[in-house]
C-alpha cells in the first residue's frame, strides 16, 4: 500500500531550531528527511526519538551544503527516501564574524554558500517535485540583518540574499509552489553570549532584552509553529516574510 503522509526535508535539522522543527511536523503526521553536516550523534539520536513515536518515519542524510556536488545528492537522496518530497526548510546556516577589515575570501564562500547558495540549488533540484506535489518552501532568515548586525557583513549579506530568493521563488514557482520565510529574532543566544556565569556576556544579553518590546527571548516552538503555520494554514501566502522577533523590529 503506498504511503500517502507528506515528507518535509529540513536542512541543519539535526538540533536547535531544526529540531524543532522537525519535532514540530513530525507530531503533525509528516515523515520527515533530518539533514546534517557534522552533528551526525544528535541527528541519530533525533531519529531514535521520533521513530520511537511513529516506526520508520524518519530518515537521516548527510552532506555539505558549501560542496556542489553533495547539494545535488542530497536532492536526489531525499527523494530516494519515501518517494516524494511536500515542504523544503532551508534551516541549515553558519554563523560567526567576519569584521570588515579580516574578512576573507574564504569566509566569503563559506557563509555564502551555506547560507544562500546551497538552499537555492537545493530548491531548484526539488522544484519539480515540489511542483507535482503543489508543496511548500519555507526559508529561515534572520529578523537581525534588516538593520544589519555590526561586524557580520559577510552573513548579514547571505541572509538578506535568501530574503530576495524568498521573494524571487515565490514569483518563479507560483502558483504551484508557495515559497515563503520565517525571520527569528532573539531565539536562542549565540554561544558567546550562553555563560550566566560570564558579566560582559550578561550585560549583551541585558541589552538585547532592553530592545525587545515583549522584554523576553522567544523559544524555537515559537519558530516551529510558525513555520507549521504558513505550511498548514497559510494557504493564500507566498512571498511573505514573517518576523518572530518579539516585537523588535518597532523599536
Amino acid at each position: 500500500m503506498i504511503n500517502e503522509q507528506p515528507v518535509a526535508l529540513i536542512t541543519g535539522s539535526a538540533r536547535r531550531i531544526g529540531a524543532a522543527l522537525v519535532r514540530r511536523f513530525h507530531d503533525a503526521g509528516y515523515r520527515l528527511i533530518i539533514h546534517f553536516k557534522g552533528s551526525e550523534q544528535e541527528a541519530l539520536s533525533l531519529q531514535a526519538e521520533r521513530n520511537a513515536v511513529r516506526a520508520d518515519s524518519v530518515s537521516c542524510l548527510q552532506a555539505a551544503l558549501t560542496e556542489r556536488s553533495e547539494v545535488a545528492q542530497l536532492a536526489q537522496n531525499a527523494l530516494d527516501c519515501f518517494g516524494r518530497i511536500d515542504v523544503l526548510i532551508n534551516n541549515a546556516s553558519s554563523f560567526y564574524a567576519t569584521p570588515l577589515e579580516d574578512s576573507t575570501q574564504e569566509q566569503w564562500d563559506d557563509l555564502i554558500d551555506s547560507n544562500l547558495r546551497g538552499a537555492y540549488f537545493l530548491s531548484v533540484a526539488l522544484s519539480q517535485e515540489l511542483t507535482r506535489r503543489q508543496g511548500n518552501i519555507i526559508n529561515i532568515l534572520d529578523a537581525m540583518v534588516d538593520g544589519a548586525i555590526q561586524d557580520f557583513p559577510i552573513y548579514n549579506i547571505a541572509k538578506a540574499g535568501l530574503k530576495s530568493m524568498t521573494l524571487s521563488l515565490a514569483r518563479e514557482l507560483a502558483p504551484a509552489v508557495r515559497v515563503n520565510g520565517v525571520a527569528p529574532g532573539a531565539i536562542l543566544w549565540p554561544s558567546h553570549l550562553e555563560n550566566p556565569q560570564d558579566e560582559a556576556a550578561e550585560a549583551a544579553r541585558k541589552k538585547a532584552l532592553d530592545g525587545i518590546p515583549l522584554g523576553r527571548t522567544g523559544t524555537v516552538e515559537d519558530i516551529a509553529n510558525t513555520a507549521f503555520f504558513l505550511v498548514d494554514q497559510a494557504s493564500y501566502m507566498t512571498g511573505a516574510v514573517i518576523k518572530v522577533d518579539g516585537g523588535r523590529a518597532l523599536r
